[in-house]
């Protein structure tokens, strides 16, 4: 074979490769473009704000799912921790004078007390659930499972008490409810501090996973774990650790949306912690450990948002939506598969 040819099917093979590892970006280029083929107004200033508004909370509890996917494991309690760091947080930022406080006779709260309650509260949590999985054994899908179940009784036990019952906890200041709606800028170009915040704590993740000491053993245990042992890494503690941080994550994320929301329930959060995971895989983080990137996963949430937000913009059957959903998660493991077991 000529040399010519070898570079040309060198070439080709690069360009597959590549091709590969931004098959999402690409989905997305995509999904922008066929959207704004039906309707050119989709493409303005004020719907990209709302996708990355509406992205915000999303991208903090994906990047917690995406820490546990990367060590091999899988949290289904995501939702179900969100549910309850909902409550909790709503009841401790209702207004004083709201008619139906649950704790009538406390004071108000500064803005940073129930953020650090709820998320003191679900890293206790994160870390039992780290614990039985790294300490006991169990299976990580066994141990969120039964962790779920177990919040999702706390939360409704705490919500559905005299005198009021099981109504939605409303009357939230407006202290905390212009942190989720509130925006900065000059004239009619604003930044939602949602935005800004999510951004914030994006940065702060790459920097934990790519700069430091944690990151490169979060990696390593989830790459392989018994040579990370042998290499001197503390697996357990590794594991613990990745479960605790996601759980602050997602309380963090919860007191976000009820601030956003305006009100909580023992419903809220279900169901989210399926959309991060999809969310996390579709953006490249593997499903048999050790590979994934905050970039990838920031992807993975716009993705799906882009599909919610653009879809109804269009007009298009919420059922579609669904069907959409589903063939992208299935391409994406498919990619995953290919790319990645054979590395392994």
């Amino acid at each position: 074979m000529s040399s010519l040819s070898k570079g040309i099917e060198r070439k080709n093979i690069n360009i597959k490769e590549l091709l590969a590892q931004k098959a999402m970006y690409v989905v997305l280029i995509g999904l922008l473009i066929l959207i704004a083929a039906f309707e050119p107004k989709f493409l303005s200033l004020n719907n990209f704000t709302n996708i990355f508004s509406q992205s915000s909370t999303r991208i903090i509890i994906a990047l917690g799912s995406a820490m546990v996917l990367i060590v091999q494991g899988v949290d289904l309690s995501a939702g179900r921790m969100i549910g309850f760091a909902a409550v909790v947080s709503a009841s401790l930022m209702q207004q004083v004078t709201y008619a139906y406080r649950m704790y009538p006779n406390l004071a108000e709260l500064p803005i940073i007390v129930p953020f650090l309650v709820v998320m003191a509260v679900c890293a206790i949590a994160g870390m039992l659930s780290g614990i039985v999985v790294s300490k006991c054994k169990v299976p990580p899908f066994v141990a969120t499972l039964a962790m779920q179940l177990v919040l999702y009784g706390l939360a409704s036990i705490y919500f559905d008490r005299p005198p009021y019952g099981a109504q939605p906890i409303g009357g939230i200041d407006y202290k905390f409810t212009k942190i989720a709606t509130g925006s900065i800028g000059i004239g009619s170009f604003r930044i939602p501090y949602l935005i800004i915040i999510a951004i914030i704590i994006a940065a702060i993740i790459w920097v934990l996973w790519n700069k430091t000491k944690f990151g490169k053993y979060m990696y390593a245990v989830g790459g392989n774990p018994e040579a990370a042992k042998v290499s001197g890494v503390n697996v357990d503690r590794i594991q613990i650790l990745v479960y605790t941080l996601a759980g602050a994550m997602y309380a963090f994320a919860a007191t976000l949306e009820v601030a956003r929301i305006g009100s909580a329930s023992n419903t809220t959060g279900n169901g989210y912690e399926l959309d991060a995971v999809a969310a996390a895989v579709v953006g490249g983080v593997s499903l048999t450990g050790g590979i994934g990137s905050v970039g990838g996963v920031l992807i993975g949430v716009l993705i799906f948002t882009v599909i919610n937000y653009g879809l109804a913009f269009i007009g298009v059957n919420m059922y579609w939506q669904y069907i959409v959903k589903g063939l992208i998660i299935l391409f994406a493991v498919i990619l995953d598969m290919r790319k990645y077991t054979k590395k392994k």
